[in-house]
């Protein structure tokens, strides 16, 4: 078995390399002053400062692997940035400053897009937004939808293979991939945008890359599968009593009509209350605050389907059970957007209450409410007054069981207690078989987990294809493995 252990570097960032990758990707292409490269060396969150001399923005994929090969020769350390929205650090340099940042942001082209085939073919610098933008254009959908989509891009989506609200329908990112162009470790360019249904010849390369948080290759393009869009749509927010409730709602819908549902969303109380306090315009359609929250989304390209008659027969049977305490539906689509903010600035809204602790965990789910008990149970009595806002994909299972600091305590002293919180609802999460990264990956925030959780016969195949992909190990060191 190779050495899996992560080479040092060769050699520090020389003004000589610089002047190199200059040459490459121009003036505009290479951001050195301080004041300049500070916003790439920070996460969203503000758990990570690093430290970079440079931020190469190449324009094309031949200079970004021009680039690469330049790296890869002087044994330079790369960290792939996209919209630097990681919720794990996992786009952040290192402290020392013996990294490059390598932006992703001016590969924006949409290449090709095919109505017929249902395929979007685009760069990795292109934000999920302006993806959706393009296939609605051509009267198509891009069924990937998450709260940062108006600045994520699409190399961090895939890197990440992230999740979002309509998982319970469409599946993951990596479920929407028919093909990748990716630059290799040593500058090798791996051209596999194949549009595709069907290409059994092999190994399923594109799906090495989705998910690896860019320690194997920098994604950058994609071919992307779309969807018919929907010419009908039906949202509504419901009160529920207990995630007991909101888990036998969802089970309803399933059984009324699944393939209708494109969202399942299940908001705490507390959670809702702070998205009201901070969130200027954030209304609540409903009479009175309730315990819980669910929003459902139901939608088809299928004209005249009724789909609001279905919510209205399925919440009123709920209502009339109990299950429901109360319910709005949106009439208009302004109606439909404000119900959506409610959920949608759930980050925003507690981390502007305060320090929290974020665990993105997922379990099966049938699951959901019983690991909600236990998980809260578990944190209120590690950490007296702690303020538990669990929220996000119950129609999939995966939970964002966040943890906001008790009113009176210290920020900092709060933050320094994650690993502990952490480690008490993963092993929560361990007794119903569930996972501690769902949609946000591993970055470097939980690499430490990674031998106790995928140790074993699974971590070592991960760490032979490293070591064999990239041998120096230049490729956002500190990611992912351990």
């Amino acid at each position: 078995m190779p050495d899996t252990a992560l080479p040092a570097p060769t050699s520090a960032v020389t003004d000589r390399l610089l002047d190199a990758i200059r040459t490459i990707v121009g003036a505009t292409g290479l951001l050195t002053d301080p004041s300049d490269t500070a916003p790439y060396a920070e996460d969203w969150r503000k758990l990570y400062q690093g430290r970079t001399r440079a931020v190469i923005r190449p324009a094309n994929t031949q200079e970004l692997a021009e680039v690469v090969k330049l790296c890869a020769a002087s044994g330079t350390r790369l960290v792939p940035q996209g919209g630097n929205t990681s919720m794990v650090g996992g786009a952040v340099p290192a402290e020392d400053g013996s990294e490059l940042v390598l932006s992703t942001a001016r590969l924006n082209r949409i290449r090709s897009i095919d109505p017929v085939d249902l395929t979007l073919t685009l760069e990795a610098g292109v934000t999920l937004k302006a993806a959706q933008m393009a296939a609605s254009d051509v009267g198509c959908l891009l069924p990937l939808s998450i709260s940062s989509e108006g600045s994520a891009q699409i190399g961090g989506v895939l890197a990440v293979n992230a999740g979002g609200n309509n998982t319970v329908r469409y599946g993951n990112a990596r479920d929407l991939v028919l093909g990748l162009e990716v630059v290799l470790p040593d500058g090798q360019v791996w051209n596999g945008l194949r549009r595709l249904r069907k290409d059994n010849t092999g190994y399923c390369l594109r799906q090495l890359f989705v998910g690896s948080e860019g320690t194997l290759g920098i994604i950058t393009a994609a071919v992307l599968k779309l969807a018919p869009q929907p010419r009908e749509t039906a949202v509504a927010l419901c009160g529920v009593a207990s995630p007991d409730d909101a888990l036998a709602l969802f089970t309803r819908f399933q059984a009324h009509d699944p393939p209708a549902i494109s969202a399942f969303e299940y908001m705490s109380g507390p959670g809702m209350g702070f998205v009201l306090k901070h969130i200027e315009g954030a209304t609540m359609p409903l009479a009175a605050p309730a315990p819980g929250y669910v929003l459902v989304e139901l939608a088809t390209p299928r004209p005249d389907a009724g789909l609001r008659a279905t919510l209205e027969t399925v919440l009123e049977a709920a209502l009339e059970d109990g299950i429901v305490l109360d319910a709005a539906l949106a009439s208009t689509e302004a109606q439909r957007a404000a119900i959506w903010r409610l959920r949608e600035e759930h980050s925003e809204a507690q981390k502007r209450e305060g320090a929290s602790v974020k665990n993105d965990v997922s379990v099966p789910v049938s699951k959901v409410p019983a690991f909600i008990r236990q998980a809260t149970a578990a944190c209120e009595a590690l950490i007296p007054g702690v303020r538990v806002v669990p929220f996000g994909h119950m129609g999939d299972g995966n939970i964002h069981f966040n943890l906001e600091q008790p009113e009176e305590a210290d920020g900092a002293w709060f933050l320094a207690q994650d690993h502990a919180i952490m480690d008490a609802v993963n092993a929560v999460v361990r007794e119903f078989d569930g996972s501690f990264s769902a949609e946000h990956g591993i970055g470097k925030l939980k690499p430490y987990m990674m031998p106790d959780w995928r140790g074993g016969a699974e971590l070592a195949l991960m760490q032979r294809i490293k070591a064999a992909l990239d041998p120096q190990g230049i490729m956002n060191p500190g990611k992912v493995l351990p």
